[in-house]
């Protein structure tokens, strides 16, 4: 009776040492999804998309919507106009320089209180990168003002 009470007693004690000493595992590193931007000579722009669809949105619903681009050169980006192609379709831009690798924001409203009708807008920016005319797409459709009530 005295070597069973030894064996468990030893068997006790030894799963409780092997669970209480500590691993030296080195956490996993993360590595954060990146999107690789060539470097070029002089300004330039990278645009996380160049076209937007709005789908279709309810009459006088909410047309704002955002282009977001990276400064992929290695000289200060300047935008020098941003010019929807209608007047139911005006952008804002960043009005200061960009720096190399920064990112900007170019913003677009579309006027939703044109009912009823598929749209497909354009907005072209003049800036001084290597490529210095960019045509942005903002498409989608509105639905009639009385379906958007039901």
């Amino acid at each position: 009776m005295k070597k069973i009470i030894t064996l468990a007693l030893l068997l006790v004690v030894g799963v409780t040492a092997s669970n209480a000493q500590e691993t030296s595992k080195a956490p996993k590193k993360i590595k954060a999804k990146t999107t690789a931007v060539a470097k070029i000579e002089g300004a330039g722009m990278v645009f996380q998309t160049e076209t937007i669809d709005y789908g279709t949105v309810a009459y006088n619903s909410d047309g704002k919507r955002e282009f977001i681009f990276t400064n992929n050169g290695n000289k200060p980006l300047i935008i020098t106009n941003a010019q929807g192609s209608c007047g139911c379709t005006v952008p804002t831009y960043p009005r200061e320089p960009i720096a190399p690798g920064a990112k900007g924001v170019i913003g677009v409203k579309y006027d939703t209180s044109r009912a009823g009708q598929s749209f497909n807008k354009t907005v072209t920016l003049t800036t001084n990168a290597v490529e210095p005319t960019k045509v942005l797409t903002i498409k989608g459709n509105v639905l009639a003002a009385d379906a958007a009530k039901s």
